[in-house]
């Protein structure tokens, strides 16, 4: 027997106008292309619109050093020489694909041999039961550390940990998912996001500022106080929201399977593993000439630490997965090994697509002086109506937002916008950590709610076995409140951290330095 329907005095007219507008975001949100040919199409608007603003003799004035910037054009003979000789070194030398990709060494790994899973279970069964939401919650938004793995891992498990606490099924499915997919950009631990769009951010930078180096951990300030504020928000969420909503769960109960011995010993010596690699790195960072630190300054924000993030974080999630993949056998030989990391790096191969289209597509915007031109005009056009400061930030948090309602990927859409809001925000004194932290914030508040998001059918599917008649109208509302919440909540975050100028992270700082 499945949960209750909702009648429509419980639900109200709310619903029916909720799901008239999914089906206005799915007729039309179905009909953009692919990511991969988005990418083509818009680098061939580039190309068109260079030609034309050349032939028409577009200029700016770049009020930092009065140096005049002119549209080039790419669909000349020099233009297409250019492109054709640099199609390669366009790609290789992409910033977001090598990060990603040597991390994902590690994610990969961690996910394919049972570690992650096994760790969101033992994590979440120890907890006290008055902490168990909460605790849900937290190993949620941290999970999201393992880039999409946690989609698909923790929102069944909580689940079935809901019906053996008596609990509504489909509000333990949704409080993970949105959990995972609203927090996307708050942790208490760097994640894969990180260096992908500060690369992003980097290359938008690099249009005012060409010595400008971004650093993967400039909003990590601001992703742990994120953390700390939406896990007490989704937890009101659950309890006072959609849970009353969705009433008593009638179906019937699953037990939720223990973790095994080798398990339990598996990922005791994969802790160790984790605890040996934390001395390691502190004792090579605390001390004041430890290798970690800048050999001149002894600084640890601009220091070799900093610089081998990405290596350090492929080993945090491989070296465990290693070890636990031995204890529990899933790994016995170097063959077995070789397999697990080929498993784990195939899944990255439409990234690898989109990162080869959206290279090129971010080159010809560099090479047409489209962005620092389209940034200056936008600058002295948002300087000639008055709208900058919070007003400006929080029109762009919500710009973010509703471009995933059309474009899930986070990267994807951090590529497009990044070469154009990065160096305007910079005119007009704003740091690009800034804009990529309030674009992160946009991004993350609808990612519960968006049918773009591939997740988003995987976790209906799973709702679906608890209720085989649920609509993705009746789980749209079981989401819709944590992506309010959280906007809210977020927003308000933001709002007090640029009141009181603290930095988002190492290298984070708010606005730029006056020279």
């Amino acid at each position: 027997m499945t949960s209750p329907k909702i009648t429509e005095e419980q639900n109200g007219s709310k619903r029916s106008f909720f799901n008239k507008f999914l089906d206005f975001i799915e007729r039309y949100g179905n009909k953009l292309p692919d990511p991969v040919m988005l990418f083509v199409y818009i680098a061939g608007l580039i190309l068109v619109c260079s030609t034309i603003f050349s032939l028409l003799g577009t200029t700016a004035v770049n009020p930092g050093n009065g140096e005049v910037i002119t549209v080039v054009n790419l669909l000349n003979g020099e233009g297409i020489i250019k492109i054709l000789t640099n199609l390669v070194s366009n790609f290789t030398s992409f910033p977001p694909l090598g990060l990603v990709l040597v991390v994902m060494l590690g994610v990969g790994l961690a996910e394919s041999t049972g570690l992650i899973g096994t760790v969101m279970k033992t994590t979440i069964l120890n907890a006290p039961k008055k902490l168990i939401l909460p605790t849900i919650v937290l190993v949620a938004i941290v999970g999201n550390a393992a880039a999409d793995a946690a989609m698909v891992v923790l929102p069944p498990i909580v689940a079935m940990i809901f019906i053996a606490l008596g609990r509504h099924p489909i509000a333990g499915l949704a409080a993970a998912y949105a959990s995972v997919a609203g927090g996307f950009s708050a942790n208490l631990i760097l994640s894969v996001l990180d260096p992908l769009l500060a690369g992003f951010t980097q290359t938008g930078a690099q249009m005012i500022d060409p010595g400008f180096i971004a650093n993967p951990a400039m909003n990590y300030y601001f992703l742990i106080a994120s953390t700390f504020v939406l896990v007490p928000t989704a937890v009101f969420v659950t309890t006072k929201i959609v849970e009353p909503r969705l009433g008593k769960y009638e179906g019937k109960i699953v037990k939720l399977d223990e973790v095994t011995s080798a398990e339990k010993k598996g990922l005791l010596w994969a802790g160790i593993s984790v605890a040996v690699m934390a001395i390691i790195v502190l004792s090579l960072s605390i001390p004041e000439d430890g290798l970690f630190r800048h050999p001149e300054t002894g600084s640890l924000t601009v220091s070799p630490l900093m610089d081998s993030i990405v290596p350090l974080m492929m080993l945090l999630f491989l070296v465990p997965s290693i070890i636990y993949g031995k204890v529990v056998k899933v790994i016995n030989n170097s063959k077995d090994f070789a397999d697990h990391l080929s498993k784990s790096m195939a899944s990255m191969g439409m990234y690898i697509v989109i990162a080869f289209v959206a290279a090129q597509m971010i080159a010809y915007f560099n090479w047409s002086n489209l962005g620092p031109v389209v940034a200056i005009k936008g600058a002295e056009t948002l300087k000639a109506i008055g709208l900058t400061g919070l007003p400006l930030l929080i029109g762009f948090i919500i710009v973010a937002a509703l471009i995933n309602f059309l474009i899930a990927s986070a990267s994807a859409k951090w590529a497009i916008l990044a070469p154009v809001f990065v160096p305007m925000f910079m005119i007009l004194g704003y740091s690009p950590a800034l804009t990529q932290m309030a674009y992160r914030i946009g991004d993350s508040i609808t990612n519960p709610v968006t049918p773009m998001l591939a997740y988003f059918a995987i976790a209906l599917t799973f709702a679906k076995k608890y209720d085989p008649k649920m609509g993705i109208g009746t789980f749209m509302t079981s989401l819709l409140p944590y992506s309010i919440a959280f906007a809210i909540m977020w927003i308000l975050l933001f709002i007090g951290w640029y009141l009181l100028g603290i930095p988002l992270g190492p290298e984070g700082e708010l606005f730029l330095k006056t020279k």
